[in-house]
């Protein structure tokens, strides 16, 4: 083999995969980011927060952990989209914690699966989607290209609790 050759084949070697480059470890990317994950919340009803079913985790309906007063109305009079967006992000780090409880560990996570983002919003309201934007936008912060996943964003009469917005989630993990 010629010395060019071979060259240009150890370099390739030790070039580190486009893959593992796009998968940043998940709790590092948490903490870089400055959030802490709370404890999760007891459900408020008769269900589970996660199921796992082989590889899938299935994620029930979440709104944030600590909720506050700024988490809760309709999105178009007692909340703005900025706003909204704020409480699907808050959401997303609550069910962080709720499928870290679940799996132990979020470098399992191969893929964010499906994403039901539900809003809290009066009738003539339209831009669903940047509301739970705050939702997407936190899990490719996290997960990098692993945490793109397929959404419908859909606007809601009304949520328990006057929530103002609930997601649920499916992810794809890889064994223990």
């Amino acid at each position: 083999m010629p010395t060019g050759a071979v060259l240009l084949a150890l370099s390739i070697a030790w070039v580190p995969s486009v893959a593992a480059q796009e998968a940043p470890d998940p709790e590092a990317r948490i903490a870089a980011l400055g959030i802490e994950l709370p404890s999760p919340y007891p459900p408020i009803a008769n269900y589970v927060r996660a199921v796992s079913a082989g590889d899938l985790v299935f994620l029930g309906g979440h709104g944030p952990c600590e909720l506050t007063e700024a988490d809760k109305g309709k999105v178009g009079r007692e909340r703005t989209v900025e706003e909204g967006y704020e409480t699907a992000r808050r959401t997303a780090i609550c069910m962080l914690a709720s499928l870290k409880d679940e799996i132990g560990d979020l470098s399992r996570v191969k893929r964010i699966v499906r994403v039901l983002g539900m809003v809290n919003a009066v009738d003539d309201f339209t831009r669903h989607p940047e509301v739970i934007n705050g939702f997407s936008d936190l899990m490719v912060e996290v997960f990098g290209d692993r945490g793109r996943h397929t959404r419908a964003a859909v606007g809601m009469a009304s949520l328990p609790l006057d929530l103002t917005v609930e997601i649920e989630m499916i992810v794809e993990v890889s064994g223990e």
